[in-house]
């Protein structure tokens, strides 16, 4: 059973669709037993960094979340859910993440390129698509070059390159998925990324 993390932040149920689909049972869930007795947990999230955090907190959902990291289960985050798991943020002042990943999270800047302001907008808003740099078991049966949705101001800087499984161009080269040990996280939205999006999914569920 896959646990989709509830902590009002995010369409969880489009996550929840999108695993249906593939064929994978899940459930949409804060109570921290659910998710420490699941075989694979999914973070997503929408909307501000701090806000998300707080909410995390308040709901006491951190320390669940790294107890089923250490336990070596299956871990997925999706876009703020990537962000999450970095050691801060700079959205509307510096704050903490969960400090699982280390490394930043920064807004695309652009004012040093020329002309930027007319070609290059933030968000990076629609479809993108992924240089593949390592063969993560969610990246399976994924062509390099393929297409995924993103919706995000910020991305994230990891300090150790080698977590680094895909990037993307946007104005900048940023990291678009992370790879370590039992945790893939990507930027992208891959409930939203149809044929490509849905095997991510598939992969992600299929994972023992």
């Amino acid at each position: 059973m896959i646990a989709i993390i509830d902590y009002d932040m995010g369409n969880l149920r489009s996550v929840q669709k999108g695993f249906e689909r593939v064929g994978h049972k899940c459930i949409i869930t804060r109570n921290p037993k659910d998710i420490l007795d699941a075989s694979h947990v999914v973070l997503p999230g929408v909307g501000a960094f701090k806000d998300c955090m707080e909410n995390l907190q308040n709901y006491g959902l951190i320390e669940p979340i790294l107890n089923v990291i250490n336990d070596g289960k299956p871990f997925l985050g999706i876009c703020l859910g990537l962000q999450l798991l970095f050691t801060e943020s700079e959205e509307f002042g510096i704050h903490k993440g969960l400090d699982i990943i280390k490394g930043r999270v920064v807004r695309f800047d652009f004012s040093n390129i020329e002309g930027s302001d007319d070609i290059i907008k933030v968000p990076h808003m629609g479809w993108n698509n992924i240089k593949i740099l390592q063969d993560a078991p969610l990246l399976k049966d994924i062509p390099d070059n393929s297409y995924f949705y993103f919706v995000h101001s910020y991305y994230v800087v990891p300090e150790d390159e080698d977590v680094i499984a895909t990037k993307t161009d946007y104005g900048i080269e940023f990291t678009s998925s992370i790879w370590k040990d039992n945790i893939f996280a990507c930027q992208f939205h891959p409930e939203k990324s149809q044929k490509m999006g849905s095997m991510i999914l598939k992969n992600f569920g299929d994972l023992k």
